[in-house]
């Protein structure tokens, strides 16, 4: 898994059925890059909507959210509307887990991502990582407190 200091690797993702999203498009921004093993999955769902209801406190650290699974840009279309969320969820379709083989959280044994957190700064730059267990939801607190350690710096 990638850890503090990494540079992000770029990536092209979909976004939804027709648009993808370009990390380095972000440049300038604090990301967040949540990745997780399954829409519609128990925790997963309850994750999501954490940081739906969380996106106000990570705007205020000029971050944006991405989550990240190997569900198709479709599942990820309906998962979203039905859970109203308000940030993009990005397909690791094709090839099946490539980004997430390139940040180091491919569980290969399941063909999903594992449950991880990255926050990148505006340079690019992984500055916090964090690999939840499966079945826990990481919450959103170390995201924050790792956005506020960039706001002093």
């Amino acid at each position: 898994m990638l850890q503090k200091n990494d540079v992000a690797p770029d990536f092209t993702l979909f976004a939804t059925p027709d648009q993808k999203i370009k990390l380095s498009e972000f440049k300038g921004k604090n990301v967040i890059l949540a990745f997780y093993p399954a829409d519609w999955s128990p925790v997963c769902s309850d994750q999501m909507a954490l940081y739906n209801e969380t996106l106000k406190f990570f705007k205020q650290y000029d971050a944006e959210l991405f989550g990240i699974s190997v569900d198709s840009k479709w599942c990820h279309l309906a998962f979203s509307q039905s859970r109203n969320l308000h940030f993009p969820l990005l397909a690791d379709f094709e090839a099946k887990g490539e980004i997430a083989r390139k940040y180091g959280v491919y569980d290969e044994e399941e063909g999903e991502c594992k449950r991880a957190l990255f926050v990148i700064n505006k340079d690019g730059i992984i500055k916090w990582s964090y690999l939840s267990p499966t079945a826990i939801n990481p919450g959103a607190d170390g995201i924050l407190e790792a956005l506020e350690t960039l706001k002093t710096k």
